[in-house]
């Protein structure tokens, strides 16, 4: 088998100057105007690594609907002119469970990667210009703290190597890994590899017994046709499952029903989504958006009918997902999952290894209370 490799409220100073590019911290709404999110557009296609969550069409409805208490800012880098580096960025009061104020990358519960958009050969100058604006504009920060970051990447490299170089201390306080796609096997070969004999057959037996109950089909969609009743259908069947029950299902709040559903449609007004619909009798029973971000994918959102679970709706619809793998342009697909998930695990054998890093900013006195703060988290 041949496998691909794994792979609150900052201050306003003047902009930073250095090296080739320039920083500048910017309230979010700047990035709203079309010129710029014209000239976002252009940096998510030209990036090392492909984030969709810090894309214009996704993170700008994030912040809209889900940022306005925490007074999210933006850091942007500019080289010669054009836009080469933007990350979201938030000050925090705790640190997780302790009252240690720190600086942030901003996520929410919906974003599932925390890498900044980059282009191309301008990391090395991008984390110098962030870490210089920290050390510059720490506040009460205590230090600087990037979540689900993707390690072993260029943008991890790229901070490896600026810490080296500057003396600054820095420690990943927790990894995982999740289920990742990434092969040169055919879908059908891919199948047969990762399922035992025994339960492919099991599959295959549930399979017929839903083609039973009436007509099955996989409808697969890459535009905008259909796209609101769609999300639509999506919304009604995650919450009628027990994410509903839980109050976790994306249209039990309105915030997050229309970050989706304006995230949707960014997405596939670029095209850069693909929808993927199990129905029975032209009712979907199990459904997936998937943020197309070349050379990656992101498998965003699935829901399935849980009346027809003993019919695995949700995995006959991850069979039909492994074509992702022929597509020339898509090498790897992350789950967006959490680690050890229950059922994508026994299916996508790559893993992505994702964790977070706290780094020391700011002068001796915080650097001395960093160290204090990480020695103790590394040890736990």
């Amino acid at each position: 088998m041949a496998t691909r490799p794994k792979t609150q409220h900052p201050a306003e100073p003047a902009p930073l100057t250095g090296g080739p590019g320039t920083l500048a911290c910017v309230p979010w709404q700047s990035l709203a105007e079309p010129e710029q999110v014209a000239a976002w557009d252009t940096l998510a296609t030209q990036t090392s690594e492909p984030n969709p969550f810090f894309e214009s069409w996704y993170l700008l409805p994030s912040l809209r609907h889900l940022g306005t208490e925490s007074q999210v800012q933006v850091l942007r880098v500019d080289v010669a002119g054009q836009l080469a580096g933007l990350l979201p960025i938030v000050r925090q009061s705790r640190y997780y469970r302790h009252p240690f104020p720190n600086l942030a990358n901003w996520l929410h519960p919906n974003a599932f990667c925390g890498a900044p958009l980059v282009s191309a050969g301008a990391e090395v100058p991008f984390w110098q210009a962030v870490l210089r604006w920290a050390d510059e504009n720490a506040g009460a920060a205590l230090f600087l703290h990037l979540r689900d970051l993707p390690l072993g990447g260029p943008l991890h490299a790229a901070l490896q190597a600026v810490l080296a170089t500057s003396n600054r201390q820095a420690e990943i306080v927790h990894r995982e890994e999740r289920a990742l796609l990434a092969s040169e096997l055919t879908p059908e070969a891919y199948w047969d590899a990762s399922l035992s004999g025994k339960k492919r057959k099991e599959l295959r037996r549930q399979a017929n017994r839903l083609a039973d109950e009436g007509a099955v089909q996989f409808h697969r969609c890459t535009d905008a046709a259909g796209l609101e009743l769609w999300t639509a259908q999506f919304l009604a069947l995650e919450q009628a499952g027990w994410k509903g029950h839980a109050g976790s299902a994306l249209a039990c709040s309105p915030a997050t029903a229309a970050l989706f559903t304006e995230s949707l449609a960014g997405a596939a007004e670029r095209g850069r989504l693909e929808r993927l619909t199990l129905t029975l009798d032209g009712r979907p029973i199990a459904m997936l958006a998937t943020f197309l971000s070349p050379p990656g994918a992101f498998s965003f959102k699935t829901a399935f009918d849980e009346g027809f679970a003993r019919f695995s709706p949700g995995v006959l619809l991850q069979r039909e997902n492994l074509a992702i793998l022929s597509n020339p342009e898509i090498a790897w697909t992350d789950s967006c999952a959490a680690a050890d998930h229950p059922m994508i695990d026994h299916i996508w054998r790559e893993r992505r290894e994702v964790g977070r890093i706290s780094i020391a900013i700011g002068g001796a006195a915080r650097r001395f209370a960093f160290r204090q703060i990480v020695r103790h988290e590394v040890k736990r």
